[in-house]
């Protein structure tokens, strides 16, 4: 691979995926959260549903974090801590391994589900299928690495992409030099990685930002009771009599 071609996609193309990715999110999440849903079809293969979606949110969260921590931590963290590159990898193997297999079940399972119901297919989007089978894809790619990695349990490889993914978030234009050496199944796995970014805003997976977190700092709710007195619905005391259609405030009281 050229330096042209390795700078354009590895320096150039990360950088304009997570742009489109942080301003696409923001304006979909001010704007169109209403818009963020796919074709209900829970009613349809509901087990199928629950062990795949449960499988791969399990997974997805794991390898999330690993990525997320494992490539964003500076290397002086690790050192002060005494963890090795070499320790590090061994348990990013394992781990990530274990929860990348969890998900790509899951995700076999969505897309299985999705895409041979015929009243499934019909009630999804092109979003909702291309987006399964683009994170099978990628899921696929990062499971491969595995066997890359295991050639190089020294770490070394891995700290090129941390160099690389620290040097994107801080606007390094040389980034795309520390992967310009890498297996090609890493460099695909990275393209696919920024690709999902990329079609981020523009799919169902916004509804990650929908995590209801924000329910932790709502002010609590008080549940009225209807009581039954008599086959007649009596109202909570000290709850406001409900009107109904035709009465007045003391018909409806009485």
């Amino acid at each position: 691979m050229s330096e042209t071609i390795n700078s354009v996609l590895f320096g150039w193309y990360p950088s304009l995926c997570l742009t489109v990715f942080f301003v696409g999110s923001l304006l979909r999440f001010d704007r169109e959260q209403y818009t963020w849903k796919s074709g209900s079809s829970q009613l349809l293969r509901r087990h199928q549903l629950r062990w795949g979606s449960n499988l791969f949110h399990v997974g997805i969260l794991v390898i999330f974090f690993g990525h997320f921590f494992g490539l964003l931590t500076p290397l002086w963290v690790f050192e002060t801590l005494g963890i090795s590159h070499g320790f590090k990898q061994g348990l990013a193997i394992v781990v990530g391994g274990i929860a990348g297999i969890f998900c790509f079940i899951g995700i076999a399972l969505l897309a299985h589900r999705r895409l041979m119901d015929p009243r499934i297919r019909m009630t999804s989007s092109f979003a909702d299928t291309a987006i399964l089978l683009l994170l099978w894809l990628q899921l696929t790619l990062g499971l491969s690495t595995i066997f890359v990695s295991l050639q190089h349990m020294d770490g070394g490889e891995m700290v090129k992409f941390m160099y690389w993914a620290q040097g994107i978030l801080t606007l390094q234009p040389s980034a795309a030099q520390y992967v310009s050496d890498a297996s090609l199944i890493f460099k695909a796995h990275l393209f696919v990685g920024m690709t999902i970014f990329l079609v981020f805003p523009f799919t169902r997976l916004v509804h990650v930002w929908s995590a209801p977190i924000w329910y932790l700092g709502r002010p609590g709710y008080q549940v009225v009771r209807t009581r039954f007195t008599n086959g007649r619905a009596q109202p909570a005391k000290g709850a406001a009599p409900r009107l109904l259609p035709g009465k007045s405030t003391h018909e409806a009281a009485e």
